[in-house]
């Protein structure tokens, strides 16, 4: 078992098992929940399905979180995935996960949080835009200034919470702790409302839409389609991981940690289904179809219009605002952890690495990553770069989940601590589950996959380049 080091260049230890669930339950807490359901609906038909691709991707992702609890009871330790892979595989598939969350995977997805929340504001108070001189300007297919109101409050949120971040580890989780008691309370109004508020009809759960038997009859094909939907789904799950980037900074860590990612993602599927249940229980399939294909509308609002009235736009959007205020948050806050010790192993800017003496945070951490999210907010290119990356994401997870098996045969038996259910059943399957959907992913989308693979591999010149520099000073 790995020793948390207790030094000048540590963190300090002041997250306990509340906070840490609260943190949890906010790192995934995002956009998703308010509309994914409504191109799920458009792929799979049937409402009754949809439900269980909900179930079987929380399903899913909660095997992974129990799994990687075990890892986190041993390797208690700022990082998260990054660290396990070190300790398990070595330093080189390590170094591609942490570059790869450098580079696209939770900066794309903190610059497509801040920009659904500047959205979110436009929606209620239309931004200044760019004039059409300017919002031409264009470096290849990106235009920098074209959205530029939105661009520009969507950096500014992402600068502000870094500079709250910078500040101490206090502020930042306070604002986590007030943003995700709201939503998750908004949360429960709504699914309150759409069950007992009159406007839900149980026979829309079981009405599907008239092509779902054509899909249903091409078995292969709606294993796919199937499949596809639940990306859908993992997105709003994604960031199940991310606890175990604090490992260095929360008390107790080899019972708190474990802890705090079962009882969070416990609480994740529980709000996800219960809200799904109802938005399909208050709109109809083909209406939540309408609503995809409408593209500038929200599941979450057509169904809270539904119940109360044109209010409810104002509602969700507002709602919205908070969820991704709080997740943004939460997001800056874990991942620059992650490149904070990549730099402690001489594998990213040394500045990175250095604890700051007054605030006890990654300063410079945080100040390089909310940098590098802007430039993401300005080029427009996220929300494509974190579809490709869903897919690269699985393999890091699947390669963190087989570690447990790795562990377990190099320490001659399962750890003192915590220790994944079921073993060796569920960490099996999770490892078969990835490798599945790896495949199917590859079929589906083989242009978005290679990309995004081609994306985590750009960083192995400065791979070299790092290496090469820690031998010299060596």
């Amino acid at each position: 078992m790995n020793t948390p080091n207790e030094n000048a260049s540590s963190l300090d230890r002041s997250i306990g098992l509340n906070l840490a669930i609260i943190l949890m339950i906010s790192s995934i807490i995002g956009s998703g929940v308010f509309k994914k359901v409504a191109p799920m609906t458009a792929e799979l038909k049937s409402p009754t399905w949809v439900l269980l691709a909900w179930v079987v991707a929380g399903l899913v992702s909660l095997a992974g979180a129990l799994s990687v609890a075990e890892l986190s009871g041993q390797i208690a330790d700022s990082g998260g995935p990054y660290v396990f892979l070190r300790e398990i595989y070595g330093k080189t598939l390590a170094y591609f996960f942490g570059w790869g969350n450098f580079a696209v995977i939770r900066t794309a997805s903190i610059a497509s949080l801040a920009f659904v929340f500047a959205e979110s504001v436009h929606a209620l108070f239309p931004l200044p835009e760019a004039g059409p001189g300017l919002a031409s300007i264009h470096i290849g297919g990106i235009y920098p200034f074209a959205n530029l109101g939105v661009k520009a409050l969507a950096m500014g949120l992402i600068l502000f919470l870094t500079l709250v971040n910078y500040r101490g580890l206090r502020y930042g989780s306070l604002v986590s702790r007030y943003a995700t008691s709201t939503v998750v309370v908004s949360l429960v109004v709504i699914v309150l409302l759409g069950v007992f508020g009159g406007s839900g009809k149980w026979a829309n759960i079981s009405a599907d839409l008239p092509t779902f038997q054509a899909l249903k009859g091409d078995t292969f094909g709606f294993i796919a389609v199937f499949f596809s939907a639940m990306l859908s789904a993992f997105w709003a799950y994604e960031g199940w991981i991310t606890l175990s980037f604090i490992g260095g900074e929360i008390r107790n860590p080899y019972r708190n940690l474990p802890l705090a990612i079962l009882f969070g993602m416990l609480g994740v599927i529980a709000i996800y289904l219960s809200v799904n249940f109802a938005y399909h229980l208050v709109l109809p399939a083909g209406d939540l179809v309408a609503v995809h294909e409408a593209q500038n509308k929200v599941a979450a609002i057509a169904v809270v219009e539904r119940i109360i009235g044109p209010v409810g736009t104002l509602l969700i959007a507002g709602l919205i605002i908070i969820s991704t205020f709080g997740c943004t948050n939460t997001t800056i806050l874990m991942s620059a952890r992650l490149i904070f010790k990549m730099a402690q192993n001489g594998e990213f800017f040394k500045s990175a690495g250095k604890v700051h003496p007054k605030f006890h945070t990654p300063g410079s951490a945080l100040l390089i990553q909310g940098f590098w999210c802007c430039v993401l907010v300005m080029s427009g290119s996220f929300d494509q770069l974190t579809d490709m990356l869903i897919f690269a994401s699985f393999i890091f997870y699947g390669l963190c989940t087989y570690g447990v098996f790795v562990l377990r045969k190099r320490n001659g038996g399962p750890p003192a601590t915590y220790k994944v259910p079921l073993y060796p059943v569920l960490p099996a399957l999770f490892v078969l589950f990835c490798v599945v959907l790896l495949v199917i992913t590859l079929y589906n989308r083989p242009g978005e996959s290679t990309v995004g693979i081609a994306l985590i591999l750009t960083g192995a010149p400065f791979y070299y380049f790092w290496r090469k520099r820690t031998r010299t000073q060596a």
